[in-house]
């Protein structure tokens, strides 16, 4: 037993346990892991380490002193820690060090004799941090290198970097907008990224001396076009190439041919709203595919796509960002998985020309050559022929001002090229988005192509061959009981016609009235019949169903209902309603307006006779006056009663006699002759230049 104990200490495993640093972790005799020991110091090591791992340390400095007698060290990581700079010289003791990791640090300068006597290096890594210059000779001397890389820091030039043996190169993120063949003297490079660097073009010199290139990444750049420099025979055995994010204007099967060898690609972010499906055809051996962050129109058009994915068996990477964002009814699914029938494809038409009889899908119009789809449309549509638009309304839009609408609803804006084969965007009273299609165009987009007209009802014998023919729109839904305020509709047969759908969608408008403005429900379609309320009486009224979540499309004859559609009259009103009571009253209102008129005349002959007598009285009056007081005065010209009690100083009355309440003029409000007199205002004021034109006074309606 006691054999056994000495044995099991002085092996070689426990040996170099005792020698493990604290705070570290040794496996075997060779391999030591230091992480996250909050120190700001290298650590002690065994001089037979071969790979040595510092990384989340903390360490700030270094020294050749923190090396000594590591000659067989061939792994060193000091990732992840607060280094400034590399001192000179400080790793000229490694002269075996092949892998050397100083990323995700602080180092802002490479000098000369920062990596001197690093002979046996293959890989150093210096992304990740804030490097604005390199020595021009700061790589001399490491002729072993393969792989390099700077990505990630603040370098706006590089020195020549000449490595006959590089096989890795990575510039990405840094501000290095132009990059040239005498940058690079690097022949056997396999891997070139520069990605984000600021680039506008990529140098066809530089393609052309890396005829050893099979990875190209120049994502996030400034290229608004496919490189010409792809054209290169060099990229022949480019095998991955990644082209996202940036604003290209279109892509041309042209600009792939000499990449065949294509493996992988990455489309993302080139705002695509589809693909050509031969587009693809370049890429026979393609096996993995990006391109997520795209507005995809799934219509039929793209229909394939997903069958293509799964028939090639081409993993589609980033699925859950890769998304429909039109039509509505697709907007935020994933575009894998789609099935065909989500994409609004036509259904199946039978063509019988002669025999036999076979079931032939309708073809797609091509609307843009093969070799070519556009990333803002895909496939752009070509403008209407004459005959297009000139079915279309008046108010349509032309193909050159897509983006804007006459009439009130010019506020909306039309997505580009959102109409296929021709159509032109618009939009409806609703604000609804549509598309006028082109004869022998259908759809809300116009994706469908009517090259194949309706064949007749088939026989009976020719039943088990032929595709079931739908029934026909107008015959989908029909009124059954109608109203004065309500259409009962019947809608079994545009449900059954339809099992998938998920809902109705109601579109009701009065035909009669000055307001025809349309009203919209939505109907479950679990619904088989639905009523229709409030409506108004005697009235016809147009009722269109179509499929929830399709929008109807606009058309001449200004009706925006393109489902089934039906027309019922509302009944006229009930005798217990108010318009027949208004009749059984209208022979009382007719007795009382000859009573009426007879009392109107009765009343005017009255003021008449009083208005006379107001007259006679008057002149009688005055006759008394002037014998007693001479002529008339002033004041009774002007329309004035002079009529005094008790002498000729005496005050007037507060009220006048009755007689003179016929006097017409108003007098001033305050008049006041020989200093005493008080003046009352008549009851009535006269609308004529004499105090006895009674009739100038207007009459009184009550």
């Amino acid at each position: 037993m006691l054999p056994y104990l000495l044995l099991l200490l002085l092996s070689p495993g426990r040996a170099l346990s005792s020698d493990c640093p604290a705070d570290c972790s040794c496996q075997g005799q060779d391999s030591i892991f230091c992480i996250q020991r909050r120190s700001s110091v290298v650590p002690r090591v065994p001089t037979a380490t071969q790979n040595l791992y510092i990384f989340q340390n903390g360490v700030d400095t270094l020294t050749q002193e923190d090396f000594k007698g590591l000659g067989e060290l061939e792994l060193l990581d000091l990732s992840q820690n607060e280094l400034a700079e590399i001192p000179d010289g400080v790793f000229e003791m490694l002269s075996k060090l092949k892998n050397l990791d100083l990323s995700w640090n602080h180092i802002a300068h490479i000098s000369k004799d920062s990596f001197s006597g690093l002979v046996q290096l293959e890989r150093l890594y210096l992304h990740v941090n804030r490097i604005q210059s390199v020595h021009p000779e700061a790589f001399e001397g490491l002729e072993m290198l393969l792989e390099l890389k700077l990505q990630g820091n603040q370098l706006s030039s590089l020195p020549t970097l000449h490595f006959q043996r590089l096989l890795l190169l990575d510039l990405s993120y840094n501000n290095i907008p132009t990059l040239g063949p005498l940058d690079l003297q690097t022949p056997h490079l396999e891997a070139l990224k520069v990605a984000a660097l600021g680039l506008t073009a990529l140098d066809e010199g530089l393609v052309a001396s890396l005829g050893n290139l099979h990875e190209l990444d120049i994502s996030t750049n400034q290229l608004t076009e496919v490189p010409p420099a792809l054209k290169q025979d060099s990229l022949k055995g480019l095998i991955k190439l990644s082209l996202a994010t940036n604003p290209l204007g279109e892509l041309r099967v042209e600009d792939f041919q000499k990449l065949s060898g294509i493996q992988e690609l990455d489309l993302s972010g080139l705002n695509l709203q589809g693909f050509s499906q031969s587009f693809f055809q370049t890429f026979p051996r393609l096996m993995h595919l990006t391109a997520a962050e795209n507005p995809f129109n799934c219509l039929c058009p793209l229909a394939w796509f997903p069958v293509w994915l799964k028939d090639k068996n081409v993993n589609l990477g980033r699925p859950e960002e890769t998304r429909c964002h039109f039509p509505l009814v697709n907007a935020g699914k994933m575009l894998s998985a789609l099935e065909h029938k989500d994409f609004g494809c036509p259904p199946t038409t039978t063509v019988l020309i002669g025999s036999p009889i076979g079931s032939t899908p309708v073809p797609q119009m091509p609307t843009t050559s093969p070799d070519t789809f556009h990333t803002n449309a895909i496939p752009p549509p070509p403008p209407p022929s004459e005959a297009a638009v000139s079915s279309q309304t008046d108010g349509a839009l032309s193909p050159e001002s897509p983006s804007s609408t006459s009439g009130p609803l010019g506020e909306h804006t039309c997505p580009p090229n959102i109409c296929l084969n021709g159509g032109t965007c618009h939009f409806d009273p609703l604000g609804q988005l549509g598309c006028l299609c082109p004869l022998g165009t259908s759809g809300l987009y116009c994706e469908n192509v009517d090259e194949v007209p309706e064949t007749p009802k088939p026989s009976a014998t020719e039943g088990s061959l032929v595709a079931p023919v739908m029934p026909a729109e107008l015959d989908a839904i029909s009124s059954r009981q109608v109203t004065s305020t309500s259409i009962l509709l019947d809608l079994h047969r545009f449900i059954e016609t339809r099992p998938h759908i998920r809902g109705i969608r109601l579109t009701y408008r009065n035909l009669s009235g000055p307001d025809r403005r349309p009203l919209i429900l939505s109907v479950p379609a679990s619904y088989p019949e639905y009523t229709l309320r409030g409506l108004r009486p005697n009235c016809t009224y147009s009722v269109c169903a179509s499929p929830l979540g399709e929008r109807a499309n606009s058309r001449t004859n200004g009706s925006m209902e393109t489902g089934s559609c039906t027309e019922a009259r509302t009944e006229g009103l009930p005798l217990s309603s108010s318009e027949p009571r208004m009749e059984t009253q209208s022979p009382l209102a007719y007795a009382l307006i000859p009573a009426v008129a007879a009392l109107a005349l009765v009343l005017g002959l009255a003021a008449v006779a009083g208005a006379i007598i107001c007259v006679r009285k008057r002149r009688q009056s005055k006759a008394g006056l002037q014998l007693e007081l001479g002529p008339a005065g002033p004041m009774e010209l002007g329309g004035m009663k002079a009529c005094l009690e008790n002498g000729g100083n005496a005050t007037l009355p507060h009220k006048l006699h009755e007689s003179d309440r016929c006097h017409t003029l108003q007098p001033p409000p305050s008049l006041q002759p020989n200093g005493a007199v008080d003046y009352e205002l008549p009851l009535m004021q006269g609308h004529g230049p004499s105090n006895n034109n009674v009739a100038s006074l207007k009459p009184s309606y009550f």
